[in-house]
């Protein structure tokens, strides 16, 4: 999940295809509780950026999280200005070992000197760093489309979007956590 989205944001993406002839929702997928070996603690960090709409993010995975197994109460929320902020935080957050995963939402926006790839870019490899080093997971939500506008349309399709992203960030979390735990007892147990 450590990645950047590089999305075009199309009108015609805001078209449901729920109104299509002969289209059919997917059956709602049940997920199943997960039940961990040991206390699991998330500290999840969102940049200021743009706030309404990475909150949506944020929102979202406390309450995937704890359909997954792990309670609300059990994810402790850290702000930073932006998203070039964010790694120094996951950093120092793994080192004190508290923290059994580490998440990372933000929004970085094109401001018309191409500067955001270069943030995106950084910010994604230097997360991938702390998890590497420190060996505590570090998950992204970091989002970078190619277009983002200051209107009611991108707000709204990119709210949407954060909420999508904090369910799937949630999803990895707990997954990576539970296959984390099984390969600590099975290195312990001598089997892989």
């Amino acid at each position: 999940m450590n990645q950047t989205m590089n999305e075009t944001f199309s009108e015609s993406s805001s078209t449901s295809t729920s109104t299509n002839p002969g289209y059919t929702s997917p059956p709602a997928a049940t997920v199943e509780r997960t039940h961990f070996a040991k206390p699991q603690r998330i500290a999840f960090v969102q940049s200021c950026w743009h706030r309404e709409i990475v909150a949506e993010c944020r929102l979202a995975f406390l309450q995937e999280i704890e359909v997954r197994g792990i309670a609300p109460s059990q994810v402790d929320l850290f702000e930073v200005p932006g998203a070039f902020e964010i790694p120094l935080h996951a950093q120092l957050l793994a080192k004190t070992r508290r923290y059994t995963a580490i998440v990372a939402a933000g929004l970085v926006v094109d401001g018309g000197i191409y500067r955001h790839d270069f943030v995106a870019g950084t910010v994604i490899n230097a997360l991938m760093d702390v998890q590497l080093r420190t060996e505590v997971p570090v998950f992204s939500a970091v989002l970078t489309p190619q277009q983002f506008h200051e209107h009611a349309t991108h707000f709204d399709f990119f709210r949407k979007h954060f909420a999508i992203k904090g369910i799937e960030v949630a999803e990895a979390c707990a997954t990576t956590l539970h296959a984390l735990e099984r390969l600590g007892a099975q290195v312990a147990a001598g089997i892989g």
